[in-house]
């Protein structure tokens, strides 16, 4: 169990190590799809199809979208995100609608093409296959130790930030309880509706079949859902993640009361980072960070951020570990459930 009030800042990093897209894969996947010059070539896609398709649907406003689509196109050579892009486009309710419609749809083909599978395959197993994964690690700590009485506080301590539009950590979550208490997962999904707090800024693909809330529905794995616009409602840009006071509010408290950060494949990109921190901490927590192995070369500058924009001193960074997340956690399990 996590007996340290603990955020997670969860980035594109790591939902590459679960087989999700990274930040630039998404933007050149969206870049692609909208590339409506190959329709009717042999050089067609399905998903260019299908935005054609989805967009001729919105009546009156398809041209409109259409062209906001090829501004994202364009846009995708100088931006490091689809987020970043729909920012720099300010105000553009066609640029937003379109930038959103197919952050759902990719997010949602991504979950279906991911080894997670909706349930796992073998009793006593999880969607998520083997150890090698954060996830395992994560959900490892959190249940070890713990009576199968005291189930219900076994998130107490833990507040997590997702910068990623998926929703692997909910949908594994459950199956988490489920294996390590042995109780029914409708249980555990009711454990974790009420007790996992996942903020997303950028929002999220829909909410799962036994989340509660306004948001459309959409189940883990469907790719052709009835109701995409609806789900493209859910996903937000930097500005309206900023304009919703109760929603900043929760990012911020969950990180002025923890003691310990953990960084997860967050690759302290400026728009991202300003967001996490919209002023420097003054309470000292403790840091453990995981980056890609290519990130070596950033290691000065990300020290730097977390020193003056941050405020966290150097002797306050417990680790620093370039390679799979999973690793940093299962070699720090001890501090992180101390």
């Amino acid at each position: 169990m996590i007996r340290t009030k603990t955020a997670i800042i969860i980035g594109a990093g790591a939902g590459v190590e679960i087989e999700m897209p990274g930040q630039r894969e998404l933007l050149s996947k969206i870049a692609h799809g909208f590339d409506f010059q190959r329709l009717g070539s042999d050089l067609q896609t399905s998903e260019m199809q299908d935005f054609d398709r989805l967009f001729k649907k919105v009546k009156g406003e398809g041209d409109a979208l259409r062209e906001a689509a090829l501004r994202i196109r364009a846009g995708s050579r100088l931006s490091s995100s689809i987020h970043a892009l729909l920012q720099q486009h300010g105000q553009d309710k066609y640029v937003a609608a379109a930038g959103k419609l197919a952050i759902a749809y990719y997010t949602l083909q991504a979950e279906h093409q991911s080894a997670m599978e909706a349930e796992p395959r073998d009793p006593g197993d999880m969607p998520f296959r083997g150890a090698e994964n954060w996830l395992f690690q994560l959900g490892r700590m959190v249940v070890d130790g713990v009576s199968r009485s005291r189930a219900g506080n076994c998130f107490d301590n833990l507040h997590i930030v997702n910068f990623n539009t998926d929703r692997s950590i909910q949908h594994y979550m459950p199956w988490v309880l489920h294996t390590g208490f042995g109780m029914p997962v409708t249980e555990a999904q009711a454990l974790c509706a009420e007790k996992l707090n996942v903020v997303q800024p950028y929002g999220r693909a829909g909410r799962l079949e036994w989340q509660t809330g306004p948001e459309a529905e959409a189940t883990w794995g469907d790719t052709d859902p009835k109701n995409l616009f609806k789900i493209a409602e859910n996903i937000r840009t930097a500005s309206e993640y900023l304009d919703d006071r109760q929603l900043k509010a929760s990012l911020i408290g969950g990180i002025a009361n923890a003691r310990r950060l953990l960084f997860i494949g967050f690759n302290f990109n400026p728009l991202n980072t300003s967001l996490l921190f919209q002023e420097r901490l003054s309470h000292g927590p403790e840091a453990l960070v995981a980056l890609g192995e290519g990130e070596q070369g950033r290691a000065d500058g990300i020290r730097r951020v977390l020193k003056n924009s941050v405020g966290i001193a150097p002797e306050q960074l417990l680790a620093m570990r370039f390679g799979p997340s999973w690793q940093m956690l299962a070699d720090n399990d001890l501090l992180i459930e101390s």
